[in-house]
């Protein structure tokens, strides 16, 4: 349990050391250098000990060896008897060194004799054949070579434990005589001395990761502050600052991130003096507008209504101001609607609204009805604010009627709501003085995507104020499509697609607002091109919009929904 706590723990983004953190970089780095190092270290040492060791104990015997079988075999005649071999063999087992001897010679009589010390160790036939052939053969006698027979050794494994085989004759005749030590002691001694230098290599690795962790601490830690900073920094926190000590490069980078932090909070600071003055200016100036532009909209009114008695020379100049003055007023009003979302003063008055009966009021207020198509349930009720909503079915059917083609439709269903599927919209309601038969104004393909599906009466006040599902509402006009250089600025204030046309009907700001009353609902609105041809603008708000003026939440028409 323990275990699998220390791996979770791990494991968790906030872990002590994250697979992918810089800390476990370092330590994994540090800790295989060490590895590296300590093993390579104690790989030399052993070998190093155990070359000494082994040809220590080797030199030792076969020295003891060669002069025991000298001093042994020089009182025996060239003929010795079998029991006389026997003693000299005892003789020289009886040394310090502790090895089995082998003589071997020919008695009297002209027989073989092989007098060991230990039968079950040391016969004739446990000595290698290569010792063997060595040991026998005669070597010419010369300046470079003074004796014929010279001493030979070799190791052997028997039963797991390491033996020193060796080998000789005696010179101008006598016996030939071999030897075999065990080097038991000094395997044990290297194994001891082995597990001396693991030990030593883990308690390295250890020592090495406790000061990799330490190193690390002491990098990552102005780092982690440095992080922490910026994403203070990035959350708005102007005056973040870091505390600075010491002269080395991380000093130095955290007085950089302080010098970078000052000079962006004064330019955000001049930035944002400059766009409070620009709003205060728009709001000012609007404001001031709007009393002499009352006084002339009341004198056009006037004088539309006595156009018909006016010179016919002078009707057309009349004409022109009214409509001019009617759009100043129109771009005045959106002005000031523009700087209450700048200003964050925009709020929403929220009341239960029957979608069918709010898009028919729209139309009606507009004289619409003879160019535009609904098809929508009646009872689909939502908490939303009916003035901001009327104002974005405004522009956007009046968009699709000014820069699309006939017939305009209209299409409102639910999506996501308990119960609901993806096309949760049967049936219609046309308000249309023409331009489609029925069959096409129920749900054919002009009504966009996601027409059809079951049937779903509508929603009442009681449902809407669960908070589940979204009102989709889609304008599709039967026009030549946006073009998709355009498609990413049609909500841009103030933009025009065509730059040889500045100065058109519209002020280029109603889409602008549209998108902003969609947002303080929390709702979003896109614009796309069907393959069919025409456009379509999907707008989709929230079922209730009560939990955003909940607590006197302070909306600007940018967040909502974000």
């Amino acid at each position: 349990m323990a275990g699998r706590r220390v791996l979770r723990l791990l494991g968790r983004p906030s872990g002590l050391l994250r697979w992918t953190s810089l800390r476990l970089r370092l330590v994994v780095v540090f800790a295989l250098v060490a590895l590296t190092a300590a093993v390579s270290a104690s790989g030399i040492a052993y070998w190093l000990n155990r070359n000494t060791v082994l040809d220590r104990t080797q030199n030792a015997v076969l020295k003891d060896f060669r002069k025991a079988l000298e001093d042994s075999t020089r009182s025996l005649p060239l003929r010795p008897r079998c029991a006389e071999l026997q003693d000299a063999a005892r003789q020289m087992a009886g040394g310090p060194q502790n090895y089995a001897v082998l003589l071997i010679g020919v008695d009297r009589e002209g027989k073989d004799c092989a007098a060991t010390t230990d039968k079950d160790l040391l016969t004739l036939k446990n000595v290698p054949v290569p010792l063997r052939n060595a040991v026998n053969e005669v070597r010419p006698v010369d300046e470079a070579n003074q004796y014929s027979h010279h001493l030979y050794w070799q190791r052997k494994q028997v039963e797991d434990t390491p033996y020193l085989v060796a080998g000789a004759k005696v010179i101008g005749g006598g016996p030939t005589g071999y030897m075999m030590k065990s080097l038991a002691t000094e395997r044990q001694d290297l194994n001891s001395l082995a597990w001396s230098l693991g030990i030593a290599t883990a308690l390295a690795l250890v020592g090495s990761a406790l000061l990799a962790q330490a190193a690390a601490t002491t990098v990552l830690r102005p780092v982690q502050r440095l992080g922490h900073a910026a994403r203070q920094l990035g959350e708005g926190r102007l005056d973040t600052r870091l505390r600075v000590t010491g002269t080395d490069e991380l000093a130095d980078l955290s007085r950089t991130f302080n010098r970078t932090a000052e000079r962006l909070e004064q330019r955000v600071e001049e930035l944002s003096g400059r766009e409070a003055a620009s709003r205060r200016f728009v709001a000012d100036m609007s404001h001031e507008l709007r009393t002499p532009l009352t006084a002339i909209t009341a004198v056009s009114e006037v004088l539309e209504e006595e156009a018909d008695s006016l010179d016919p020379m002078i009707a057309p100049a009349v004409q022109l101001v009214v409509s001019e003055t009617r759009r100043l007023n129109d771009l005045v009003e959106n002005l000031m609607e523009v700087t209450r979302f700048d200003a964050g003063t925009a709020r929403l008055v929220l009341d239960d609204v029957d979608v069918a009966d709010q898009v028919t009021a729209c139309i009606d207020a507009r004289a619409w009805l003879d160019a535009v198509e609904l098809d929508a349930d009646r009872g689909i009720v939502v908490r939303l604010d009916p003035r901001r909503l009327d104002v974005i079915l405004a522009n956007l059917i009046g968009n699709a009627l000014k820069h699309g083609g006939s017939p305009v439709r209209v299409s409102v269903r639910t999506e996501g709501a308990a119960g609901d599927g993806e096309g949760g919209r049967t049936g219609s309601t046309a308000v249309s003085g023409g331009g489609a038969d029925g069959a096409e104004a129920a749900g054919g393909p002009a009504a966009g995507a996601g027409d059809g599906g079951p049937e779903r009466p509508g929603r009442t006040a009681d449902e809407v104020r669960s908070g589940s599902g979204q009102l989709v509402i889609r304008v599709r006009d039967h026009g030549p499509g946006i073009p998709e250089e355009v498609l990413p600025h049609v909500f841009d204030r103030f933009y025009k697609a065509s730059a040889s046309r500045p100065r058109s009907e519209g002020s280029g700001l109603g889409l602008s607002i549209a998108m902003e009353n969609a947002h303080i609902h929390g709702g979003e609105i896109t614009a796309a091109n069907l393959p069919e041809g025409g456009a379509v603008f999907t707008l989709r708000l929230p079922m209730d919009a009560s939990p955003l003026t909940d607590g006197d939440r302070q909306d600007d028409g940018t967040e909502g929904g974000r």
